[in-house]
């Protein structure tokens, strides 16, 4: 028995032997072709918390290895069923005290000999990333679904969970969750249709809100949290929706008429001004300043919808606020004038710190998600001017977006990678305004993106884990009335 199993740990040392043999890369020919890479990950920059950048070699070969090297380190993966993962320990090892340094990545494939390609970097950058991100996941159709949900997913691994899912609420709509300043224990969503309402977590307490009035063209749409909790700005939208026959933009959402509002959390009362309901203009997407004294919003002279629809043209907004009194200021501002520079304004979100504004561009309307001209924007505060992000900006749509914690990164919805579903972009912007190449959402699988058929809507940084209250969101929706909120005059 001693002797079989002196053998078996002889046999077992042989083979670990032979396999750490065949993982030596063996000597290659320089060659000045490119590694063509999938996800691209060439030349971009990543927080040091990042989840490992997992990818696929699609030059032809037979057997590939990468080496990473970084502050004197290196680590060599050998590719395995056509991708290279990084286990997470050793990225983690890697990485996370690499901070404001360069990793180099060297692939060496064979196709007919051995080849080393010419290595490329990651900019490591000394900021770290929020560490979870919060969307909704959905297929990319216009009018019908069964299964969607609004998940969150830990940045520095690859876990994903639910915090929401339509199969406990008789698979209606939910959409538009958003959370106060980023904190996981404050968050607020819609359910559409069946168990139609808005839900609203604030820390343990949980409630189911009935948000349309009298007063009020719809219940309550678009949301922006007051920082300091005590508030949510929202639209009011009556929507519609409709398809082109034969049109680069394959559908178009607009509004009839919008306004704006301000939910009083305690109080449960909306208020508003006749600034942000004027019938000859379309009020929508607010968004508070960091300080909460400044609401930003968009804001089109009305027109006759939908025979007009591409005459729209949203502006980017701005009033004062007063959180003590509930009361905005006198005057409207405009700080980029859609009408006379032919463009129109959507999803203006600004930079925790209050240097940056961040806003989607396109030729009309305000449903950029859809448009393939949709860029995104970045407005200087300070300096009253903005510029186009080209280095994140593609041929084809980039529209939801949302700022990190540290103002340092952002995360916006793009169609780059085949023009129909959204997928959520990571890019770094430095002190300065400077955008640097953005990457996708890392992956387990590299070829993820290929399989996965579902759009993801929404992107929003939180800095922590959402604890699950899917029993009692199901309970509240199907058997609590919910509460009544009024419109304070």
């Amino acid at each position: 028995m001693r002797k079989n199993i002196r053998l078996l740990i002889i046999l077992s040392s042989i083979c670990v032997i032979m396999n750490a043999c065949s993982d030596k890369i063996p000597p290659s020919e320089e060659t000045q072709e490119q590694a063509d890479i999938f996800p691209d990950y060439t030349e971009v920059t990543i927080p040091r918390n990042i989840a490992p950048l997992n990818f696929q070699m699609r030059n032809p070969h037979t057997e590939a290895f990468a080496v990473f090297t970084v502050n004197g380190k290196s680590l060599q993966i050998k590719e395995e069923k056509g991708q290279f993962r990084v286990p997470i320990p050793d990225w983690k090892e890697l990485v996370e005290n690499a901070g404001g340094q360069t990793l180099r990545v060297k692939l060496y494939a064979k196709s007919e000999k051995w080849l080393a390609y010419p290595d490329f970097s990651l900019f490591i950058a000394p900021e770290p990333i929020d560490s979870y991100l919060a969307y909704r996941l959905i297929e990319p159709g216009y009018e019908l679904w069964n299964q969607m949900g609004i998940y969150q997913r830990c940045l520095e691994n690859f876990e994903q969970s639910p915090i929401m899912e339509n199969k406990y609420s008789g698979r209606n709509c939910m959409n538009c969750h958003a959370f106060c300043s980023r904190n996981p224990d404050k968050i607020l969503f819609h359910m559409r249709g069946k168990y139609a309402g808005t839900y609203l977590i604030n820390g343990h307490q949980i409630e189911k809100l009935n948000t349309k009035t009298d007063q009020t063209i719809s219940a309550l749409v678009y949301p922006s949290w007051h920082p300091s909790g005590n508030y949510v700005a929202f639209s009011v939208n009556e929507t519609n929706q409709a398809f082109h026959s034969n049109d680069k933009n394959r559908i178009e959402v607009f509004d009839n008429q919008s306004d704006i509002v301000i939910y009083d959390v305690g109080k449960h009362e909306i208020v508003s001004a006749p600034l942000l309901r004027s019938p000859k203009a379309f009020e929508t997407f607010p968004t508070f300043s960091p300080d909460g004294r400044t609401l930003y919003f968009c804001s089109a002279e009305a027109k006759n919808m939908p025979q007009e629809y591409a005459e729209v043209k949203y502006s980017l907004c701005s009033v004062a606020f007063d959180p003590e009194t509930r009361q905005f200021g006198a005057r409207i501002d405009t700080l980029y004038n859609g009408k006379e520079n032919g463009k129109s304004v959507s999803f203006p979100r600004v930079s925790p710190d209050g240097k940056f504004l961040l806003y989607t561009l396109s030729d009309y309307g305000n449903f950029s998600i859809w448009h393939k001209d949709a860029d995104l924007y970045l407005l200087d505060i300070e300096k009253g001017t903005s510029e186009p992000l080209r280095a994140v900006n593609s041929a084809d749509t980039e529209s939801y977006h949302s700022w990190s914690g540290n103002s340092r990164w952002i995360v916006f919805s793009s169609r780059r990678m085949d023009g129909l579903y959204t997928r959520p972009f990571i890019a770094y912007i430095d002190k300065e305004g400077k955008a640097s190449k953005p990457f996708p959402l890392p992956q387990e699988e590299s070829d993820f993106y290929h399989k996965f058929m579902k759009s993801y809507n929404i992107p929003e940084f939180i800095s922590g884990k959402v604890p699950s209250h899917i029993r009692e969101l199901r309970s509240l929706a199907k058997e609590d009335k919910g509460i009544d909120v009024s419109y304070a005059k």
